[in-house]
């Protein structure tokens, strides 16, 4: 996710999808003698331009909906009104899924996108001042992976095992640094003001910052970022849909895997992991939410 993602402009893109009709993945249209898949995003560039086409030479149209709320994404999908969604990692599935009492389900892995430590005035990590301000993203799924990235830096301490933490959950004692939570889209506007800031990928590129210019980011070969694997989404009763797997085995095709690197100027961990797996870790994340609640 990379996501991965809460914005403006959601009333229109709500509208533009509310205005799909909704059918059921099972009676898929037909374009052309081929399959039309409606898949949802948030992150829509040139990758998913190749991406379309890749598609297309398979007999597959795709017909994408940029969305610009992170929310709207998943509820399109259980509503019908897409067929899949591209744009989160599996913290954030597993949070969505425990908060509607719904079953959307991983069919195919994608990447991992580092999240990273961003400063306008310290140059490095040993430089960020004891007392400094640390800005983080306020929604729940990225905040926990903040504080994680926090911790792991050295600058913050962590009362207990807490499996999301929150800023309650700081021991600010033994913490070098505070940190305030802001609107994921505000982290990388609040740079000139604070010590660092915790800015997910998409907002990097919008606010042309250097992926490669962060003072730390999170090792997305650890174990531990497993949940943070972004995934390809569909409805539980659709996993085993041959266009929809076709599409996930369409997104490694080397082409995709050249124009999202570019995209994302190699700062994009490419994951290879089967649905099985992917559902594994899936249940994990869900029932270490359902035991904090």
């Amino acid at each position: 996710m990379n996501f991965s993602r809460t914005f403006a402009a959601v009333a229109l893109v709500a509208t533009a999808a509310l205005s799909l009709t909704a059918c059921g993945s099972a009676d898929a249209d037909k374009a052309d003698g081929g399959t039309v898949v409606r898949i949802g995003t948030t992150d829509r560039d040139k990758a998913w331009d190749v991406f379309e086409q890749k598609a297309k030479e398979n007999g597959i149209t795709l017909k994408v909906t940029n969305f610009s709320d992170y929310k709207q994404p998943n509820a399109a999908l259980s509503q019908k009104q897409i067929d899949l969604n591209l744009f989160q990692h599996l913290q954030f599935l597993g949070a969505y899924n425990v908060a509607n009492n719904d079953t959307l389900t991983p069919i195919g892995s994608t990447y991992i996108v580092p999240l990273g430590l961003y400063s306008k005035k310290h140059k490095a990590l040993a430089d960020i001042p004891a007392g400094g301000e640390i800005a983080i993203p306020n929604d729940p799924t990225n905040q926990a992976r903040a504080l994680f990235v926090l911790q792991a830096a050295g600058l913050v301490k962590l009362s207990g095992t807490p499996t999301q933490p929150t800023p309650a959950d700081l021991d600010k004692a033994a913490s070098k640094v505070k940190v305030t939570p802001v609107d994921a889209a505000q982290t990388a506007l609040s740079l000139a003001s604070v010590d660092g800031s915790i800015i997910n990928n998409t907002f990097l590129s919008k606010s042309g910052i250097d992926p490669q210019s962060a003072l730390y980011k999170d090792d997305p070969k650890n174990p531990g970022a497993e949940p943070y694997i972004n995934v390809i989404v569909s409805r539980a009763e659709d996993k085993a849909n041959p266009t929809y797997l076709k599409l996930a085995q369409i997104w490694k095709d080397p082409a995709v895997a050249a124009a999202h690197a570019e995209v994302t100027k190699g700062t994009a961990v490419a994951v290879t992991r089967t649905q099985p797996e992917l559902q594994a870790i899936l249940d994990r994340v869900q029932q270490g939410i359902r035991a904090t609640k």
